[in-house]
């Protein structure tokens, strides 16, 4: 919104009956804690200082009329007095801004936007007649309680509900006469006498006060003694051919479960009342309209503030709360103990939701302190599913309040638990083996993990402690179990079984279940999240595990959603712009199987052939020279036939300047200084990767980060995964011979290389594969076109896990004996 259609002049009246200018601001209308209530805040266009902080009192009158003495001429006036002598207004410089604020005000009061006044005026010499006149006889006469008289109290509580003093004087009426209690003798009449009328009317009478929305009348009718009459009332609705059959369902279907025995009586009668007005206002009541609403705001503040009682007496009592932890975490409880301890903790930390943001501190510092989270991670392996749902809402509560909390436990819990029991591992787990078709639980736990894992979150100290120690513990005990369904599935032993001539592609490296695909893409989404924020720690794990090529694998899946997941981790690493990440993909030749899925493609106009074009044009824009001169020296023969986009054109051409530009600085260059000046840049990068491994990011702080073990073997995954996936160990088997694949059209097209050696053959010289078969002639133009990427693709010097071209062996000799250490090498 623009600011001038907020834009206001605040006006006062003077004791000369004159507008005084308080100064030009800003409005909004929100919820102020000090106020309790929808406030009206003007803050001042010059300094930002408060000119204006008004609540929106349900009984104000507000009047929207035309500005005629004001600075903003048009029809932006709004009136009100926030106490005797004290007018305010304010003046709109746009009717759209003043019509925004009139229609916040009327909902709160509950009236209809059209209206030019929100309450029942009283014109001065009414004013002064009230005053005049005694206290006493501002109340309304009553008739007496009688069977006889229902339908005239009836009408008489249904007329005063449209004016906001007329409920103001019936409610003190009822409240000194006792008045209350005498209609609900005349109800338990009513009923013995089976006076279907007099019930009718009673009906109408008690939701009638309850509308007047008095806190003091709800004492009354919610006490022990006439709760259960007034459910009875509001069973005999006119409008239902029988009445509702409420206080049955109150005292009989409705069981009151004591998890650990209450000893406090004050204590059990708040929980009780509670249950009973909730009941009253979600069930029995009818939704109110949008102007009915702030008719019931005072029932919703008195269930309110009795939730925050019981919470707050609840987490005085710390002997009722250490049985109910001791009775959780006992093997000898039962299922059925158990399944209700954790309901109970469940509604607990709902019910807390309603503190204020110390006294909810506090109460999760009591719960921390007494072990919430150790129970929890016990009973979150649990087998009962309702268990472990309701363990994991309040989880969600804890990680929502304080993910410092959450991490701190964990870290310390690593250094006296293996990594199976760590509590991540066990929500992980719980993630990986969803048994729910829509993976709803996992879905949730999965929003738990980034939040645990967001930086954004993380304790903002001078040396970045919490930052550094809880990614290191996180890529050290937790991710290989989070990466584990995805190495499982894009393994080795899958993949070589596709190299056989004739298998089935999608069937052997993507399995075909729906859920599967889901639990994926899940994992992907956030592995997505940590390439964007964990920078230093994710870019040594991809490389040690040679994730992306696993990664990639997935663009052959028949669930075209999981294939853009592996996309979409592909474009963000190259977003990402990284000379180390450009040389991992080119050496590893991995944009070979996202080309594959551009041409297996064909044709379609569809989001994955949208999504490729735009990674390939990110490089074009982006000028991003490595990895432009890799797709165009290997891929452009096959790419060169779409036309449609000019995005591998405008490649070809940025390819062009740039191998230009480097003729033009070599022939510059004397000849005899060439090689010499070339041998000195493949130092500079060797010795730039050497400074990498050896020095943490600064963004991640000054902390050197172990990298992550390579011991780790990748069939050691959790049994829990194994069991629920049934599927073998993946076992790495990098020496095997590729075998060529048959395409749908008998011909063969160069397969994705799983392993690192078999993509770059790390003793090998440079070799053009060799097509083993020519296709025949297909209408089908992605079988011919894989065909003449097959023939294109050149097979690159040096191993993958070396990111450079590393000298000769005889210069590597001499420059161990002179080097005091000798180079890393990724994958060694």
């Amino acid at each position: 919104m623009s600011d001038t259609r907020r834009r206001v002049k605040v006006y006062t009246l003077n004791e000369d009956r004159q507008w005084d200018d308080r100064g030009t601001g800003h409005v909004s209308s929100t919820y102020v804690e000090e106020l309790k209530g929808m406030s009206l805040l003007v803050r001042a266009e010059s300094d930002g200082s408060l000119l204006l902080e008004s609540k929106i009192n349900p009984n104000t009158a507000y009047q929207k009329q035309q500005a005629k003495v004001f600075v903003f001429k048009q029809d932006t006036l709004i009136v009100w007095s926030e106490a005797e002598n004290y007018d305010l207004a304010l003046s709109f410089q746009e009717k759209a801004g003043c019509d925004e604020i009139w229609e916040k005000i009327c909902q709160v009061q509950g009236k209809d936007p059209s209206v030019e006044v929100t309450q029942d005026l009283i014109d001065e010499s009414e004013e002064e007649r009230f005053e005049e006149m005694p206290e006493t006889s501002h109340l309304i006469d009553l008739p007496t309680c009688e069977l006889n008289k229902l339908e005239e109290i009836a009408d008489l509580v249904t007329s005063v509900l449209s004016s906001p003093i007329r409920r103001e004087k019936l409610a003190l009426a009822l409240e000194n006469e006792g008045y209350i209690k005498k209609l609900l003798q005349l109800f338990q009449a009513c009923e013995n006498l089976e006076n279907t009328e007099g019930l009718h009317h009673l009906y109408e009478i008690i939701r009638g006060i309850l509308f007047l929305n008095k806190a003091t009348l709800f004492e009354v009718m919610f006490s022990d003694e006439c709760i259960m009459d007034v459910v009875g009332c509001l069973e005999y609705d006119p409008a239902l051919a029988q009445p509702k059959r409420h206080r049955e369902f109150l005292t009989k279907t409705a069981k009151f479960k004591e998890v650990i025995p209450i000893t406090d009586s004050e204590l059990r009668q708040k929980i009780h009342q509670t249950y009973r007005v909730q009941y009253i206002q979600d069930i029995i009541l009818p939704t109110p309209s949008v102007f009915e609403d702030n008719f019931l705001s005072t029932l919703t503040s008195f269930i309110f503030f009795n939730k925050v009682e019981i919470v707050s007496m609840l987490q005085e009592d710390e002997k009722f709360l250490s049985e109910v932890f001791a009775q959780l975490t006992d093997e000898a409880t039962d299922d059925d103990k158990r399944r209700e301890l954790v309901n109970f903790f469940k509604e607990f930390c709902a019910f807390s939701q309603t503190l204020q943001p110390q006294n909810r501190d506090a109460f999760f510092k009591t719960l921390a302190k007494l072990g919430i989270l150790p129970a929890l991670e016990i009973v979150m392996g649990m087998d009962d599913l309702q268990v472990r749902s309701a363990a994991t809402d309040i989880f969600s509560y804890l990680v929502e309040f304080s993910p410092s909390m959450v991490r701190e436990f964990v870290m310390q819990e690593a250094q006296q638990s293996d990594d199976d029991i760590l509590l991540i591992n066990v929500v992980i787990e719980q993630m990986i083996c969803d048994t729910d078709p829509e993976l709803g639980g996992a879905v949730q736990l999965m929003g738990l993990l980034r939040t645990l894992i967001d930086p954004e979150n993380m304790l903002a100290t001078t040396n970045k402690t919490e930052k550094s120690e809880f990614l290191n513990f996180f890529y050290n005990h937790c991710m290989h179990v989070l990466t584990a369904p995805l190495l499982t599935n894009t393994s080795e032993d899958r993949y070589e079984k596709d190299n056989i001539v004739g298998s089935n592609k999608n069937s052997m490296i993507c399995p075909d279940n729906y859920q599967t695909a889901q639990l994926l893409a899940l994992i992907l989404e956030l592995l997505t999240f940590c390439v964007e924020h964990h920078t230093y720690h994710i870019k040594n794990y991809i490389m040690n595990k040679d994730l992306l090529r696993r990664v990639l694998v997935l663009m052959n899946s028949k669930h075209t959603f999981l294939a853009l997941c592996a996309l979409r981790f592909m474009r963000r690493i190259i977003g990402l712009k990284d000379e180390f990440y450009n040389r991992y993909i080119t050496k590893g030749n991995l944009f070979e199987p996202v080309i594959n899925a551009l041409l297996d493609n064909g044709t379609r106009y569809n989001l994955l052939n949208s999504a490729v074009i735009e990674l390939f044009e990110f490089i074009r824009v982006e000028d991003i020279k490595s990895l432009t001169a890799h797709i165009v020296e290997n891929f452009y023969k096959a790419l060169e036939s779409i036309e449609y986009v000019q995005t591998f054109k405008g490649l070809k051409t940025k390819y062009e300047q740039e191998k230009d530009r480097q003729n033009q600085k070599l022939n510059s260059v004397p000849s005899i200084l060439r090689s010499n000046r070339f041998r000195r840049d493949a130092k500079a990068l060797e010795e730039d990767e050497e400074m990498w491994f050896n020095e943490d990011e600064e963004e991640e702080g000054k902390t050197v980060v172990a990298p992550v073990e390579k011991s780790k073997p990748e069939d050691d995954f959790p049994d829990s995964y194994e069991k629920f996936m049934e599927t073998k160990k993946a076992k790495e088997s990098e020496d095997k011979e590729n075998l060529p694949k048959r395409t749908s059209s008998g011909g063969f097209k160069f397969t994705f290389s799983h392993s690192a050696s078999a993509a770059n053959g790390a003793n090998s010289t440079n070799s053009k594969s060799v097509m083993a078969q020519t296709p025949p002639a297909s209408s089908n133009g992605s079988s011919s076109k894989t065909a003449t990427l097959a023939s294109s693709v050149t097979a690159t010097k040096g191993s993958l896990v070396g990111l450079v071209d590393y000298p000769d062996d005889e210069e590597e000799d001499e420059e161990e004996e002179t080097s005091p250490r000798k180079r890393p090498r990724l994958g060694s």
